[in-house]
Formats: structure tokens, sequence, C-alpha cells
């Protein structure tokens, strides 16, 4: 029998037990199953890891949380369920314990948040989903607030991991209604990282999103007309990305802490286990022992960023760009760059943003009848639109410490090129 919305809201197990206040979503509600999870301290770090990394020091207001976020994203996906169910969209696919554990996942999917982990992806680190499942199983503490919620720590983890092989078709649901392209983890990030930075881009109408969500062989489907909300929703990405979260100062603070990185990984004065547990605090407490390039940290940290000497658009044909999209040698130009001049390791940074997704593949449907993806449905966002607002973010930078001339440094960057 399939279940219901009434069912669905009278279940013991959604009896609220704890109250969040949130400036964007107001009252936040956490059931009683989930009572002990958001007091276990793997949930509680996230309270001390910024959103947005150092963009605090661009957007004064940017200080909100993963904690925060988190909790935004779990409101937002009790919402969703709520709605596919008093709409019947739900297809029958949906069960009160699979919901149970998808509400969870939704909690938990950002346990495994270190600093800056969107910003290092070209480092040889592991996903905050692959610590996020691990944290799962080998945390005592979390593992028996889980435990005491009879749920399985395995299937939340399947949840949140895309990578991991499954073949339970509802724990596959709540993965494509967790990441997507009109995912709550998304809706969230988009308002919440607008609002507190105090920009207009981000906003979303969460509500007529929600309304006109169906479930469309398994995986989130949008009617029809509600395409204007995906084109706002992509523009807005579009809008985040060249104004804040890759502004050029937060930019010239992702490469200098990647190669500060980088660097240590490399020669060994750094373990990747070490970054890990780390919030904002700890992290920048590692420019306090000695390892190479802890002045990058340093200067990170106290807003005394390196400043673009040269910026161009990624070009494909281009063999310095396309070679130094490879962290060592990107590492190779930055050293030969500062040898040719006399200067100091660390003195210059290459930043080259990798290429960001506008995910355009959402089912749009029509009275239940599947029309066509998004991209190929909408006359405005296209796929090869998509791939223009790719391209327009992608901009190489040279930065460089404000002391040091700009002229030898664009003629040493020029010559690189033959």
């Amino acid at each position: 029998m399939s279940l219901t919305y009434t069912r669905f809201l009278t279940d013991p197990s959604f009896t609220h037990a704890r109250t969040f206040r949130d400036p964007l979503w107001k009252d936040i509600s956490i059931p009683a199953y989930l009572a002990e999870v958001v007091r276990t301290p793997s949930f509680i770090k996230l309270g001390r890891i910024k959103q947005l990394g150092v963009a605090f020091h661009l957007y004064p207001g940017a200080v909100h949380t993963r904690l925060s976020h988190s909790l935004g994203v779990f409101h937002l996906s009790g919402l969703l369920i709520a709605s596919l169910l008093r709409r019947k969209a739900d297809g029958g696919l949906l069960s009160i314990d699979g919901i149970r554990h998808f509400l969870a996942a939704t909690l938990l999917h950002d346990i495994g948040h270190f600093p800056f982990t969107h910003s290092l992806k070209e480092l040889p680190l592991r996903s905050h989903e692959q610590l996020a499942t691990k944290l799962l199983e080998d945390d005592r503490i979390l593992a028996t607030a889980l435990q005491d919620a009879a749920l399985d720590a395995k299937t939340i983890g399947d949840i949140i991991d895309e990578d991991r092989p499954t073949s339970d078709g509802e724990v596959l649901l709540y993965r494509s209604i967790l990441s997507g392209a009109l995912d709550p983890d998304k809706l969230d990030y988009l308002n919440r990282d607008a609002y507190f930075a105090g920009v207009p881009y981000g906003i979303q109408d969460v509500s007529y999103i929600t309304d006109h969500l169906h479930l469309h062989e398994r995986e989130l489907a949008l009617g029809i007309e509600a395409l204007g909300s995906v084109e706002h929703l992509l523009f807005s990405k579009y809008l985040m990305y060249r104004n804040v979260y890759w502004h050029t100062s937060v930019r010239s603070a992702t490469a200098m802490i990647k190669r500060y990185l980088h660097e240590n990984l490399n020669r060994g004065t750094l373990d990747e286990e070490q970054l890990y547990g780390l919030d904002d605090e700890s992290f920048f407490l590692l420019s306090r022992t000695e390892r190479p390039l802890g002045n990058l940290l340093d200067r990170v940290r106290e807003n005394r960023l390196f400043r673009p000497v040269v910026e161009e658009l990624f070009d494909e044909k281009d063999p310095i760009h396309t070679a130094a999209l490879d962290l060592d040698r990107r590492s190779e130009y930055e050293k030969r760059i500062e040898q040719t001049l006399n200067l100091p390791s660390g003195s210059i940074v290459i930043d080259i943003p990798e290429r960001v997704s506008f995910e355009s593949d959402i089912p749009i449907v029509h009275n239940q009848t599947f029309l066509g993806k998004f991209e190929d449905v909408d006359p405005l966002f296209t796929r090869s639109r998509a791939l223009e607002f790719t391209s327009s973010l992608r901009t190489v930078r040279l930065f460089s410490n404000p002391t040091i001339d700009p002229k030898a440094l664009i003629h040493t960057w020029r010559n690189l090129h033959g």
C-alpha cells in the first residue's frame, strides 16, 4: 500500500523534538529520532566551518556555517517529501523507513567536510562524501546515535555517496533527490549564500519549485509550467559564481591555500589524514609548524591576499593553460617564474578554476507525460549556452605579492609561451 500524506504527517517518527531558529527558513523542526544526532561532535563541528571559506573578507556577513546549511537542506528536503506526498506525485515509491534514512542523510551529507573542501578538488584528497560515509561507520558517538534511532549507517552512506554501488531502488531515488539539478542542497546554498553575502543573485522561489516537482522514472522531474524556475536557478548559479564564489579575491585565497597544501603533501611534510578532522581555526594553525610556504596561510588568514597580474580566459588551445591544469606542472611554472626573477618561494601563484557544471538535464513533464530534458525543451538554456556560461567563468590568473614589479611578471609569463 502506498504511503499517504496523512500517514507521513502522523507517523511518530516525525514528532518534533527540537527547533532551530534559522534566519532564512525560520523554524526548523528536528524530529525526535534525530534529536541526538544533531548533538554529536561530528555534526556540531560543522558550526566551526564557514560555508564560503574566506569570502567573509569581501562579504563580511558571509560567516554562515556548514551546520546552518545542513539544517537548511534537511528542512527543504522535508518540505519536498511532504509536497510530493500531498500531491500524490511520488509515484508510490516512498516509504516511512526510506524517508527516515533520507532525512538523516540530508542532515549528515556534509559531515565529511573540512575547510575549503570544494576548492581543493584537484588535490589527491578523499571527497567529503567518502569521508562522510567513513565517519558514519567509524565515529562511535555518531554510530550510537544512529543505532538508537534505528537507522542503518550503510543505507545513509549509500544515499550520500553516489559512487558506492547499490541496487536498492529507493536508495537510488533518494540519491537523485539529494544530488540533482533542483536538489535541496542547491536550493539552500544559493539562497543562504546570497542572503548572508548581501547580494540578490541567488534567491529562489523554493515553495513554487517544490510544488511543481514530480517523480518520473525514479528521478525528480519538473512540470513544464515551472520551466522559468530552472532558468532562474541556472542564471542565479552563474551570477553567484561570477560575483561571489569565484570573485578575484576568493580565487587568490584559494590558489594560495592550494599551493601551500600541494607543496607540503608532495614533500610529505603534511599527511592528508591531518586535514580531514580540521575546522577553520585548526586549519590555519597548520602554518605554526615548520612547513614550507606557511606564510601563504598566514596571508590568507590576515586578508593580505596576492593581487592579480595576469588575467586570461582559459583557452584549450593554449599549451600553458592546458598543461597547468595538472598541479605538478602548475607548480613547475610557479617555481620557474620565481627562479627567473630571483623571487622567494611562494611569491606567486597560478590559478585555473575547474569547469563548473550547469546541470540542465532535469526531466520536464506535462500531465505525467515526459517531454524531454530541460536543455532540449527550453529555448534559452540550450546545452551550448550552458557551455558558454562555463567558459566565461574560467579565467586563468597569475597572482603575486603586491611588492613585486608586475611588468617583470607579465614579461616572464609571456616568455613561458615561448
